[in-house]
């Protein structure tokens, strides 16, 4: 699996590098539709975190740093590290972000340290020409690495096989939310929700770690 990971994630630092490069730092240079949906999926996601202040965040797969954006609107302090396998998201990261104290990007496929709370955007929805068990094995291990980075808890999201048919494409990975909610229960905590109602083709789960 070793392998086929570093196959995975230099295409995935292929895709976004190029994203990035000709759409900027907008939600399509992240491969997103619009702000509108880019802002009600961190919505969700933020979910997880249970405290109003003093926490800290791990974004993998940052892009040009949104989240931040957005945390820096509905939070008052915190710190923030935002990791991304391209090397040209983090560069418009930092010029982004230049004058923000609390936050610090890197180019990196795993946080560095443990944070209180750790998120992750979209990074499971290209699946480029891997197949479903290939696909699937990625995204366990990368939920196995948000949950060894993370105190009190993380939280992702993926698309939905409850898609309409006709407009699903074959590149994209369209997870079961059913399958994936009994996974994080049974692996990692009692405590975990899956959001499915907020109006996009996706959803959310959040795992709460046992105190």
């Amino acid at each position: 699996m070793e392998d086929k990971t570093k196959e995975i994630l230099y295409e995935v630092n292929q895709y976004y590098s190029e994203k990035i490069s000709l759409y900027g730092t907008t939600p399509r240079g992240v491969d997103w539709n619009g702000e509108e949906g880019q802002v009600l999926r961190f919505q969700q996601l933020c979910k997880i975190i249970d405290c109003p202040s003093s926490f800290s965040v791990n974004d993998l797969g940052c892009g040009y740093g949104a989240l931040l954006e957005y945390l820096n609107i509905y939070y008052s302090t915190f710190t923030y590290s935002g990791f991304d396998v391209s090397e040209n998201m983090i560069e418009k990261a930092k010029q982004r972000h230049s004058k923000i104290r609390n936050a610090d990007f890197c180019v990196s496929s795993s946080p560095f340290e443990a944070a209180d709370f750790s998120i992750a955007s979209g990074i499971f929805n290209v699946r480029f020409e891997r197949n479903n068990e290939d696909w699937w094995d990625y995204l366990c291990s990368t939920l196995d690495i948000l949950n060894s980075k993370s105190l009190r808890g993380f939280s992702f999201n993926c698309l939905t096989i409850y898609s309409d048919i006709e407009k699903m494409k074959p590149y994209l990975y369209y997870a079961d939310p059913c399958k994936l909610f009994d996974f994080c229960k049974r692996r990692y905590s009692k405590d975990v929700f899956l959001l499915h109602d907020y109006g996009l083709y996706e959803f959310t789960i959040g795992v709460k770690k046992e105190k």
